[in-house]
């Protein structure tokens, strides 16, 4: 295996890790006004993923920080071709963080409503374009023989991609459901457990029908190799989906949030294996696709990279697991008591 083989492996690894990390992060913000009836539920809602919303970013980061050093053939044409989403994207994190960081500065009702408005925002517009842009990477876009992009937005906007949006914004709105279901209690957690089955079940519809879609019509692999694992994975989604929703109906739901889990992980690895060994496919001639070989650094650099990655990549690791260990208890309003 050539080192930009296996660093298109660990970048699908960095995505997979933010989709299943920031998903339920999003998925709580986009739910603020549904399940937050008053303040005091809100400021609940918005503890839950207090300590852990930053460094789920972090994966982002790495993941456009790798994709930058390993292809940054694949970069530039990415983010010229796509850079009114990025920055529509862009625009609305730094929003959310803000509205983190400001919404307690001041007592206000109209203050606070103000920014649960910037939160739901911020965490619904990524929600759904994170899905639109990753379609239209699998899918393919109009590259030219030098590598730019000769479409406009709405060339972004076709029905498969749409669908991929549709496809993300249920999984992460519940996946945010399940999260608030485990985090919290009392009447919280029964709304949560309520919008959760609702979410799982349109995110069985949505993502069958996008996984389906992608496998019958960019599976670059065939029946052999990489397109043998992409069925494969698709498939594990499915099952993991529907039974999340199944433990959804039981009232399980640290079984539900780990099965959706490991659904929209499934859901990740299958669309980087559908996709390799391209990494921006070109609608226009097949010659002018990007690859893993010819998008790809020097073998020297991508040498540097591994090497600095095994030192430090267990490191944020193991950081961001104790984080999580700290903060595993649920969440309670100061009337709930301790």
């Amino acid at each position: 295996m050539h080192l930009s083989d296996l660093w298109f492996i660990a970048i699908a690894v960095l995505w997979t890790g933010y989709f299943i990390l920031e998903g339920f992060d999003f998925g709580v913000g986009i739910l603020l006004p549904v399940l937050g009836r008053d303040d005091a539920s809100r400021r609940v809602m918005i503890n839950t993923i207090g300590p852990v919303w930053d460094g789920n970013e972090v994966w982002l980061l790495t993941a456009g920080g790798a994709t930058f050093a390993a292809f940054p053939a694949w970069y530039a044409s990415l983010f010229s071709g796509f850079y009114l989403a990025l920055l529509l994207i862009l625009v609305a994190l730094i929003i959310r963080g803000v509205s983190f960081e400001y919404r307690g500065k001041r007592d206000g009702l109209r203050w606070k409503a103000g920014w649960d408005a910037c939160i739901f925002t911020g965490s619904l517009v990524p929600a759904i374009l994170w899905g639109v842009a990753f379609a239209n990477i699998v899918r393919g876009v109009p590259l030219d023989a030098a590598g730019n992009y000769t479409g406009n937005l709405f060339t972004l906007l076709n029905p498969y991609a749409l669908l991929g949006g549709l496809t993300t914004l249920a999984l992460f709105t519940a996946q945010g459901a399940r999260f608030v279901e485990l985090k919290t209690l009392g009447t919280l957690r029964a709304r949560a457990r309520g919008v959760a089955l609702g979410a799982g079940l349109a995110s069985v519809v949505a993502g069958g029908g996008f996984l389906a879609a992608t496998m019958a019509s960019y599976r670059r692999g065939g029946w052999s190799g990489t397109g043998i694992a992409a069925v494969t994975l698709a498939a594990g989604a499915a099952v993991a989906l529907i039974a999340a929703v199944g433990a959804d109906r039981r009232r399980r739901g640290g079984i539900a949030f780990a099965a959706s889990s490991l659904g929209i992980g499934s859901a990740v690895a299958a669309l980087f294996s559908a996709l390799y060994p391209y990494v921006l496919p070109s609608t226009l001639n097949d010659a002018f696709s990007l690859t893993t070989a010819n998008a790809a650094s020097t073998a020297k650099s991508l040498m540097v990279m591994t090497v600095v990655a095994l030192i430090f990549l267990p490191l944020v690791l193991a950081y961001q697991g104790w984080t999580y260990w700290v903060f595993r208890k649920r969440v309670m309003s100061p009337g709930q008591g301790s």
